[in-house]
């Protein structure tokens, strides 16, 4: 187990970021699985309002990961930071403060969730042709909030103490439950929508199983104490802090899915929703190794920063960005040369591929340079930078989208719906690169500062 630390602190940073990002980059890819499969089996075993039924839903998924989010990546960054300060018992209580706030803030999303289940669906863009199919699948999804927000959240900490490849074993084994179970129960026991949403809630337990057992294993490094999991108001805080960049990006999306809904259901109709909901699949599926690569990253600058080894810090940064741009280029490439392919995959409705097929490629315009974006966000993150990190993810997601979703949709109409996002990529990559520079340039202060002292 001091192996993993060590590593941490003296391999080499190109080594040691594949090492911790190939079996994130994999973990977070079948994860996505779980979106995806079910939107294509239901695509292809429904029908194209089905797909649109899943797109209506999707904000409220959005607002569950965000939960998840708040804490699991709030806690994993300050684990990564107190390893590096050689404070396990401190890090042991983190995670049992984060076990039970992921325990009571699902619970609350459940409860919550069934009550205002018909407005939100409302809000979020159903119409009579779509809400039936949005309904049957969120209600169960709903009731698995718990086993979605504690396979999730404690997943990255297993990443965080150094093992990669167990977090993506645990991601792996529910994807492949949910790949399995889904065309059995949507197809075999003709169970639609409700088949998907069962398949994917079964998945998700399987993981929260898999995790708990870790933790109580001799493979961690940290362990599950009853005694640890007394809330600290100083843990709570420390994790909200940190966390609430990611929360409040996902939260933001939530809004951005439902005014993109709302524009798309005025300027496009009950497809359009469709289209974007097979676009935002395809985002995923190009963005989840980029997301990969910042959780593989994050422990590796987190402990480096922390144990003030900030030319690592500055290595694995620039390894990342050029990872993640890399990523980028390929996606780019794909969604302007086989759009009408991608679209096919989930749906053949003639009229949902045209509208798919223009949709894509506009909204995924600025694709090259989005990779340098988001792993910056996620640098200021694992630095403990939150505000920072905070304010930079809201920039794309939310502070510049939101007003260009108003704007632009009532001037081009649906084309102003998919501008809405190269728009807000472009303006948010010119200052994320003026923060990046900034701290660059701090850290080789510093990093001379020490050099010095030593001599």
């Amino acid at each position: 187990m001091e192996d993993r630390q060590e590593q941490l602190r003296s391999e080499r940073i190109g080594t040691l970021l594949l090492k911790f990002s190939i079996p994130a980059i994999v973990g977070m890819l079948v994860n996505a699985l779980y979106n995806i499969v079910d939107r294509i089996f239901i695509g292809q075993g429904v029908d194209a309002f089905a797909i649109t039924g899943i797109g209506v839903v999707f904000p409220i998924m959005t607002i569950i990961m965000a939960f998840g989010m708040l804490v699991g990546i709030g806690s994993t960054s300050l684990i990564s930071i107190r390893l590096g300060e050689k404070r396990q018992d401190e890090a042991e209580h983190i995670l049992g403060n984060a076990f039970i706030l992921l325990v009571i803030v699902s619970l609350a999303i459940t409860f919550f969730g069934l009550i205002f289940i018909d407005p939100l669906l409302l809000i979020f863009g159903a119409s009579p042709d779509t809400i039936g199919y949005a309904k049957d699948y969120i209600i169960i999804i709903l009731y698995g909030t718990i086993f979605n927000a504690l396979g999730f959240g404690l997943n990255n900490i297993i990443r965080a103490e150094g093992n990669p490849k167990a977090a993506m074993l645990t991601m792996l084994l529910g994807a492949i439950i949910n790949t399995v179970l889904d065309p059995i129960f949507i197809f075999v026991f003709d169970m639609g929508v409700k088949g998907a949403a069962y398949a994917t809630v079964i998945g998700q337990l399987a993981n929260t199983i898999y995790v708990l057992s870790y933790f109580n294993s001799k493979r961690s490094i940290l362990k599950l104490h009853k005694k640890n999991m007394k809330l600290s108001k100083e843990i709570i805080i420390g994790i909200f802090s940190i966390g609430m960049s990611p929360f409040a990006m996902q939260l933001a999306a939530s809004v951005v899915q439902l005014l993109s809904n709302n524009a798309l259901k005025i300027y496009g109709g009950d497809l359009a929703i469709g289209a974007m909901s097979i676009i935002s699949s395809a985002v995923t599926i190009f963005f989840m190794p980029i997301f990969g690569i910042n959780q593989g990253a994050q422990p590796i600058i987190g402990y480096n920063y922390g144990a003030k080894q900030y030319d690592r810090v500055k290595h694995a940064m620039k390894l990342a960005v050029g990872a993640a741009t890399v990523i980028s280029l390929i996606g780019f490439i794909s969604v302007q040369v086989f759009p009408q392919a991608i679209i096919r995959i989930f749906n053949n409705d003639s009229e949902l591929i045209r509208i798919g097929t223009h949709g894509i490629r506009i909204y995924l315009a600025m694709m090259p340079i989005i990779g340098f974006q988001i792993v910056s966000a996620n640098y200021f993150q694992a630095i403990g930078k939150a505000k920072i990190s905070m304010f930079l993810s809201l920039l794309r997601q939310v502070t510049l989208l939101i007003p260009l979703l108003i704007i632009l949709p009532p001037i081009f109409g649906l084309t102003g719906v998919w501008m809405s996002a190269p728009v807000s990529d472009f303006i948010s990559v010119i200052i994320t690169g003026i923060y990046v520079w900034r701290d660059m340039r701090k850290l080789d202060q510093e990093h001379a500062l020490i050099l010095a002292m030593q001599k």
